[in-house]
């Protein structure tokens, strides 16, 4: 297997990985919006990154932590309805990093390749912070776990059991936010959110736990990537829509099956 094929498939298990978990919160929490919100502030992140002229990937961190923030404390106060809000923000900061993005030499930017991602270009580099965040975020999302899911159950009950339940959602968006900076690299900033999404809705189906949900969600990432590399390789497709191609193509595969199927 060549080097730079190794690479991109390692990235992109990585990602499918922490993706699966953290995608089922999405899916329960009916969070795709806010995942999309986050997606496309990525975008500003990497003109600031180029303006500034400091590493992207931290750039693109930075922009989708203080967004998420941003979001949390506007959602708690309730300035404004949360889907109107989110739809503000995610197409103002689409449109100003495409506008910013512009002002730069064409031919130094990959625009292509930042929207629909370039998971073939991942080097050894990238898969050292690739695994950085992923095994950080892997191990707050295992050490809150349990907070977490009480609180997406029931908030009022988790807050009366002494759960910080504001604490927990900014927590859990800052987290989206990290993988999404992360993953902007695998599919790009318009499809990050269906890495996240597909897989744990495909698991849904099958799932009888939480734990389960989460777990069979970054199995079944892990095989869209492999998949959509396998696509990209034979046929010279581009490899991050690939991976989602074959996500989808999951989800429905498994729709197909009985509602009473369900695994023990």
């Amino acid at each position: 297997m060549a080097n730079f094929l190794l690479w991109a498939w390692l990235g992109g298990l990585m990602i499918a990985a922490v993706a699966g978990p953290l995608g089922s919160f999405m899916v329960w929490r009916r969070m795709a919006y806010f995942g999309d919100t986050l997606a496309h502030a990525a975008l500003l992140g990497v003109a600031l990154g180029l303006l500034l002229q400091v590493n992207i990937s931290l750039a693109v961190v930075l922009v989708c932590l203080l967004l998420a923030l941003l979001l949390s404390t506007l959602v708690h106060k309730r300035i404004i309805a949360t889907d109107t809000l989110l739809g503000i923000l995610s197409h103002a900061s689409l449109s100003l990093g495409l506008v910013s993005l512009s002002l730069f030499d064409h031919q130094s930017i990959d625009l292509m390749g930042f929207l629909f991602g370039d998971l073939l270009a991942i080097g050894q580099h990238d898969l050292l912070w690739i695994a950085l965040a992923c095994c950080l975020v892997l191990v707050i999302l295992v050490s809150i776990w349990t907070p977490l899911l009480s609180i997406t159950v029931n908030e009022e009950l988790a807050q009366v059991e002494g759960i910080n339940v504001a604490w927990m959602r900014t927590l859990l968006m800052l987290l989206v936010a990290v993988v999404i900076a992360v993953a902007m690299k695998v599919v790009g900033v318009l499809l990050i959110t269906s890495l996240l999404i597909i897989p744990a809705a495909a698991a849904r189906r099958l799932s009888s736990s939480p734990e389960q949900m989460a777990l069979l969600a970054s199995l079944l990432g892990m095989l869209a990537v492999t998949g959509g590399l396998a696509l990209s390789w034979f046929y010279d497709t581009p490899a991050g829509p690939s991976v989602v191609v074959i996500a989808s193509t999951l989800f429905f595969l498994l729709f197909s099956f009985p509602r009473s199927f369900r695994l023990s």
